[in-house]
């Protein structure tokens, strides 16, 4: 088994296929911008517009438990081998409240709110059985039956560029007009081996920990074991197998990284079960804390945020003048993709602490 040349982190935005961003769309919700511009989709929201409402494209509650946007075939041929990681991650945070409610009596008690085609709000549809369960708060209602239980959309506007609007949602075979996908009946997992060619072609290579960490679903090593002959092995420095797609394509470990703005929760650094293959332990923090990351040379070294009709950049250490300079460049860069072009402005401050 060969050694691995481990691929550069700046590959795995160029090898994103959008609607399949890292590869399902599950960075920043609200801003969503700098992973597509970092893509190179480039075409500003009026893609996200016209795949969204045209339902090519819907958001949903897929792997580990949190919304991406992923195709409407995707959808429903993925949701039902998501049930029980669904499941068993909303227990995970209300079996306490849940104590006692027949969980299949709630989802058929949401099915039914939900059957007349109106979309509502978590809210909405929580107050709408609340007196089937009156002692359990609207919160662990609304979440199990929209993020778990009940296979559910949320509808345009929400997601789209530079539009502000509440959760509505909505019975996914209602908004696409099909039925999900039931799961298969010969135990064998087609929709896992979709994934795990999907995940590697992304970010490979990789373990299958670092499979499992990103989607978040359990029986995957079945499903690599299945593909298996489609895929080349390498050793990682630890001595772990990694795996990936033969023709993809490994770039020499020292091939420079191109500098890359990343959103919130972008699955650059939620991808990997060693996330130190990106960034620091002493900043491991930021990938579950919200913070927009800035990758040099393939690690993580700064934070970003909107600031003052611009950009805002915070290195987490002293960069070098070149990587200073490259910062700078893609910053303004960023800037003036998110405002239209009507600005480029881009500040870099001095080092956090």
């Amino acid at each position: 088994m060969p050694t691995s040349v481990r691929r550069s982190a700046d590959t795995a935005p160029t090898r994103r296929r959008h609607p399949h961003r890292h590869p399902s769309d599950g960075g920043e919700c609200r801003t969503p911008a700098p992973g597509w511009a970092a893509t190179g989709a480039g075409s500003g929201g009026s893609g996200r517009r016209r795949w969204c409402g045209g339902r090519e494209v819907v958001r949903i509650h897929l792997m580990r438990r949190t919304v991406h946007l992923v195709t409407a075939a995707d959808a429903l041929a993925w949701r039902s081998r998501h049930d029980g990681m669904l499941r068993q991650r909303g227990l995970g945070t209300y079996r306490a409240e849940l104590t006692g409610v027949d969980l299949d009596e709630l989802a058929a008690a949401g099915r039914a709110v939900l059957a007349d085609g109106e979309p509502r709000s978590m809210p909405q549809l929580a107050r709408a059985v609340a007196h089937r369960w009156p002692e359990v708060g609207p919160r662990p209602l609304g979440e199990m039956l929209l993020a778990a239980l009940i296979p559910v959309v949320q509808l345009p506007p929400r997601g789209l560029w530079r539009t502000s609007a509440g959760v509505r949602n909505a019975l996914l075979e209602t908004w696409l007009g099909h039925a999900v996908d039931p799961p298969t009946p010969d135990g064998s997992d087609p929709v896992g081996a979709a994934l795990a060619r999907r995940y590697l072609a992304a970010f490979g290579p990789a373990a299958t920990a670092d499979l499992r960490a990103w989607s978040g679903l359990a029986g995957l090593p079945a499903a690599v074991a299945a593909i298996r002959g489609e895929l080349v092995a390498f050793r990682d420095e630890r001595g772990r197998e990694l795996l990936d797609l033969p023709d993809a394509p490994r770039p020499d470990p020292d091939t420079p990284a191109s500098v890359r703005f990343l959103p919130a929760f972008d699955n650059a650094l939620l991808g990997y079960h060693d996330r130190t293959r990106v960034v620091d332990d002493a900043h491991r923090g930021l990938s579950v804390a919200g913070e927009r990351v800035v990758l040099v040379d393939g690690r993580v070294a700064a934070t970003w945020k909107v600031a003052d009709g611009g950009v805002l950049v915070t290195p987490l250490r002293p960069l070098a003048p070149t990587d200073h300079d490259a910062v700078a460049e893609e910053g303004r860069a960023l800037a003036a993709f998110l405002t239209d072009g009507d600005g480029d402005r881009v500040r870099v401050a001095p080092p956090a602490g």
